[in-house]
């Protein structure tokens, strides 16, 4: 085997592949790269069981074959070559990278022993990549980082229609994000749900943020269903997680005569002020009367804080206790000047209603609908 390359091309794609792959795995054979060199060019492949990527470079081929080498020592080393085209062929000492005077000589990994790349041949459709990845940044945030309930640690696409839908949870919170699907010229009446992990699907939103439209194909059965997202060279594919999901859309209210509307950056900068003397994973209390929000902290040795913004609340006043953390992921994540916060009402009277917190175009005109988020308040002690 021997091949030419250009450096920087070798170089992202290298990364791109070893991106996903966890940082200790278990089985070492899985730290690999795969390189095939053929007269198409050269395709690079990580695997790991649960995810893969690959892509296509073009290459100046020699000698077509197949290598398998350490994939992040790889990656560490491209990513410092000097200016140079790169040069790759395997000898009896191994695999030996040349670019310009430096050179490298690499352990060949046996390539008998590493598995199939997995293949999708699906139902599939396109999404806008600019699209995706925004609705990926509002979303992923809300699943859970506890493996303890692995379905929670996802996020749900649901395909319906001409539309698909990204959903996560961690119990405390729901994130909803609606955005356009082309199916093609197969329509489908039936709903399509993947339960995708959330790290897998932030760093599909990251590589894919402009990349055209994104091809998205869901294939296999049983045990090994799989989700594939294509765009350009690149394709990610991802197991997904086993499991229902919990129905949280019911939980969304109809109603939305009751809220409060703010500014979104005033509001972000004043919870993180005031919120600087809680301890972790206190509430902040919150006030909202018809012209301003206020906030109120206690801390630790003696403490306090509070600070007021400007708000227009239709309804009666209203306090309550949030989780400043994730109050600010989700202003963060609305994306407009201003954030409208619904106080919902509940038929139990025991339980404490969550707000829904949603896009504001001004303080009279709503924003888009294709966003939501629910956050549970906490119950204050004071």
């Amino acid at each position: 085997m021997k091949f030419h390359v250009n450096r920087d091309v070798f170089s992202e794609a290298v990364s791109f592949v070893v991106k996903l792959l966890p940082q200790r795995n278990p089985q070492p054979i899985l730290a690999g790269v795969l390189i095939e060199a053929s007269d198409a060019g050269l395709s690079l492949s990580a695997f790991d069981y649960e995810a893969s990527a690959r892509t296509t470079i073009e290459a100046t081929v020699d000698e077509p074959g197949t290598i398998l080498v350490h994939g992040r020592l790889l990656s560490e080393i491209a990513s410092r070559l000097p200016n140079a085209p790169i040069q790759i062929e395997l000898d009896e000492d191994g695999i030996v990278l040349t670019c310009g005077s430096a050179r490298f000589t690499l352990a060949s990994m046996p390539v008998q022993e590493y598995p199939a790349i997995p293949e999708v041949s699906g139902e599939s459709g396109l999404v806008p990549s600019e699209d995706f990845a925004t609705a990926i940044s509002q979303v992923a945030f809300a699943a859970s980082r506890d493996d303890v309930t692995p379905v929670l640690t996802g996020v749900q696409l649901e395909v319906s229609g001409t539309q698909l839908s990204l959903v996560a949870t961690d119990r405390y919170r729901v994130a909803l994000r609606e955005i356009p699907w082309d199916g093609g010229t197969v329509a489908s009446d039936e709903q399509t749900t993947a339960l995708v992990p959330a790290r897998t699907l932030t760093e599909v939103g990251k590589t894919f943020a402009h990349g055209g439209d994104i091809s998205i194909s869901f294939s296999g059965s049983g045990d090994r269903e799989i989700i594939a997202f294509t765009a350009g060279n690149k394709t990610v594919t991802s197991l997904l997680i086993k499991g229902n999901f919990p129905p949280v859309r019911r939980l969304f209210p109809e109603q939305t005569d009751h809220h409060a509307v703010v500014n979104t950056a005033d509001l972000s900068e004043a919870v993180r002020r005031v919120s600087l003397v809680l301890d972790r994973s206190a509430p902040l209390r919150f006030t909202f009367t018809s012209d301003s929000v206020s906030m109120d902290a206690s801390g630790t040795e003696q403490a306090r804080a509070s600070e007021s913004v400007d708000a227009n609340l239709v309804g009666e006043d209203v306090t309550l206790g949030l989780n400043p953390q994730y109050l600010l992921e989700a202003l963060a994540a609305v994306r407009s000047e201003f954030t409208r916060i619904t106080f919902t009402s509940s038929e139990n009277a025991n339980k404490l209603s969550p707000v829904l917190i949603t896009p504001q175009t001004s303080v009279d005109k709503a924003g888009e609908d294709t966003f939501k988020y629910l956050l549970q308040p906490n119950l204050l002690l004071r």
